[in-house]
């Protein structure tokens, strides 16, 4: 059995997008126009493979924002759990609170999973990579935790 994919790909117009982040401020899309996105989506706050990826990216911060990319992670854990993870682990950028899963249904990340013979539906762990125009410019699915920022320089 396959995960879920995203029918997302490159070239495609990136969904606008409206959620809180960890501080309750209302993020969208439009706040980074002009500006390179790296949106990514994770099952849960605190489990061990969400938190490699997610302390692979604070370690990578400045490679990446020297690239001129932003960076925001999307689960559908509500804000003070986001503020929690963030404060455990020095995180430097915000994450967003998607509890209607509104965003993760629009990037179309919500599906079957298989992990240790269990199939069951969820998250799956998908980055996009979106331009200074709002454009899809790279979506990466099979996330490699532990490498994620140099599959995203890549």
């Amino acid at each position: 059995m396959k995960n879920h994919t995203t029918s997302l790909k490159a070239g495609d117009n990136a969904p606008d997008f409206k959620a809180k982040d960890q501080n309750g401020k209302i993020v969208s899309l439009k706040d980074y126009a002009g500006k390179k996105l790296v949106l990514y989506f994770y099952p849960k706050d605190n489990t061990p493979t969400c938190t490699v990826e997610a302390c692979n990216l604070r370690d990578n911060y400045s490679a990446l924002k020297k690239k001129g990319y932003a960076i925001l992670g999307v689960s559908a854990d509500e804000e003070k759990k986001h503020l929690k993870f963030i404060e455990k682990f020095d995180l430097p950028f915000s994450l967003l609170a998607d509890v209607d899963m509104k965003v993760i249904k629009a990037y179309n990340i919500w599906g079957t999973k298989q992990f240790m013979g269990r199939i069951f539906d969820g998250i799956n762990r998908t980055t996009f990579v979106i331009d200074e125009k709002g454009k899809v410019e790279k979506v990466i699915t099979d996330v490699k935790s532990k490498n994620h920022t140099e599959q995203i320089l890549e």
